[in-house]
């Protein structure tokens, strides 16, 4: 059974097309209409980090609050998880990276792609219908490296990587900066290979460490020096240098398919930055800017280079009929706690906890959607809850595209919530988890009810909030609400078990039963599975 996107094609061009010629024919209006879409995706930057969302922000995002007064701004906006490689993972795929092999944590540089060969993501969904298709920044979902770190071959490919999963063009990093194999990948090569070695140096001016030269000859001469075996690096790379290198490289990319872009073939740009995740370097002329050292001016510069990319849209005459999401892979990393001391600074913006945690500030982040063309009544504010995984069903609504079965199981399109300010959008429970962690939790949101389910960890109880009124979850309900408890269980089960969130027959997880599911038997879970076969 296929899920049928609703949004007519002809009411689409009649909603976003710029005025045109009377002359100009029906089919011309259906192609001028598509949208140029960019995705920017920041990395452990927390829901207080955009001053339009935290009137308490002790640094100026004046970019970031052009999008917010300029389209919508989703206040229950979450990522997939709450770390990295599993929130790419869902934004790219539109499908929970629990029902792959990866039940916890993240993968390092060098692993097989979590997107298996055949899955839809963003780019082949969007390639299919004509787009050309580029990332540039940070890909943190595993790549096949030439060779063995004692052996390797750089004359030869990167295989399972982005070019693989529908993307035409590519220029990166292969994950966060502290696990290596650190060069400035394009396509799949570099043309500096990491043939040196380092590892994690002291950062000055924040609780972290550095990437920077002088590098070393072979890992064990880093081991001397910095008491840990060396991974791999270019003579060329520089932690810093990543914000500049990725805009520069987007905007040159860009350029390249500018003249398709205004004649029926836009384009997608997927953006995902490594910024603020460790290590917060800030280049020197952003030091002393706003009130939250060095993080702040991190922040502020990333900022700087989200302008960067608007500027170059404006002047391309691109702008109006541009899609920018910007949006963060999760909550921001634990040295919140020490901001709040020394700043007064909130990173979470009030909410629960951090990065890895299955409470809001673990996943509820910033999610901003600007488009000139087709966002009625801009300067609005969402409240209702919406995922990232929803990104492939809401593009693929906007294409007036059916999406099969086996694709995006738990996405679900907030297309109408874009083009109707007086949208009555309802999204079908959301599932949370907290991550990267020894034992984790499962959660799951419907509308302002959030149950948060017990790990294999002893003294865990069940713990349900009403996020209308106690956004921070401070007070816990569930014994108020055992009824309220046994549904959103009941909810949960089954959108694990049988496969997706979504309407449509079963799809089968990538594993069977596994033990994080702890209030769930076994037989409970294959139960359920052959009831929804």
């Amino acid at each position: 059974m296929k899920r049928i996107l609703l949004i007519h094609f002809s009411f689409m061009a009649l909603m976003f097309c710029a005025p045109l010629a009377d002359a100009q024919t029906s089919s011309e209006k259906l192609k001028n209409s598509r949208p140029n879409i960019i995705v920017i995706y920041t990395d452990d930057q927390g829901f207080g980090d955009v001053g339009a969302l935290n009137k308490e922000a002790k640094f100026e995002t004046p970019n970031l609050d052009h999008l917010v007064n300029e389209g919508v701004s989703f206040t229950n906006g979450h990522s997939g998880s709450s770390v990295c490689t599993p929130s790419r993972y869902a934004l790219l795929t539109g499908r929970y990276s629990w029902r792959t092999t990866l039940k916890n944590g993240v993968l390092g540089s060098e692993a097989p792609c979590l997107i298996e060969d055949g899955r839809e993501t963003l780019a082949s969904l969007l390639k299919s219908q004509g787009y050309h298709t580029g990332m540039v920044g940070k890909w943190h979902l595993g790549m096949e490296f030439p060779g063995t770190p004692e052996n390797r071959d750089w004359s030869q490919p990167v295989k399972d990587m982005p070019l693989d999963k529908g993307f035409d063009y590519f220029y990166g990093i292969p994950a966060s900066l502290n696990f290596g194999i650190l060069a400035w990948f394009e396509g799949r090569f570099a043309k500096v290979p990491p043939t040196l070695f380092t590892n994690k140096k002291k950062n000055e001016r924040h609780i972290d460490y550095r990437i920077m030269p002088p590098y070393d000859i072979t890992p064990q001469e880093t081991k001397e020096k910095l008491g840990k075996k060396g991974f791999e690096v270019a003579q060329d790379f520089t932690d810093n240098q990543c914000l500049t290198r990725f805009t520069e490289k987007a905007i040159d990319w860009m350029k390249t398919v500018e003249a398709d872009a205004k004649n029926d073939k836009p384009f997608f740009l997927y953006l995902p930055y490594t910024s603020p995740h460790y290590p917060v370097a800030p280049l020197p002329e952003f030091k002393g800017q706003g009130q939250a050292g060095a993080y702040g001016e991190f922040v502020i510069e990333t900022d700087y280079h989200i302008g960067q990319i608007l500027k170059y849209l404006k002047n391309a005459g691109l702008d109006d009929n541009t899609l920018i999401v910007f949006t963060s892979d999760n909550g921001p990393e634990n040295s919140w706690k020490q901001r709040i001391k020394d700043f007064n600074h909130d990173s979470r913006g009030d909410l629960k906890e951090g990065k890895r945690s299955v409470y809001e500030g673990g996943h509820r982040v910033p999610f901003i959607v600007r488009w000139p063309n087709g966002i009625k009544s801009p300067g609005r504010t969402w409240t209702k809850p919406i995922g990232q995984v929803d990104l492939l069903a809401t593009f693929a609504d906007l294409m007036n595209m059916e999406l099969a079965d086996n694709v995006g199981e738990d996405s679900q399109s907030f297309a109408s919530v874009l083009i109707d300010s007086k949208s009555v959008y309802r999204r079908l429970p959301l599932i949370n988890r907290s991550d990267a962690v020894k034992k984790p939790r499962y959660g799951i949101t419907a509308e302002n009810w959030k149950l948060i389910l017990p790990s294999t960890a002893k003294g865990e109880q069940v713990e349900l909030y009403d996020l209308e009124s106690d956004p921070s979850e401070k007070k816990n309900v569930a014994n108020q609400h055992p009824r309220k408890v046994k549904e959103l269980t009941a909810k949960i089960n089954k959108i694990i078990a049988s496969g997706r969130t979504t309407k449509g027959t079963y799809q089968k997880n990538d594993t069977g039963y596994w033990e994080d599911l702890s209030w769930m038997t076994e037989e409970e879970y294959k139960a359920i599975a052959s009831e929804t076969k």
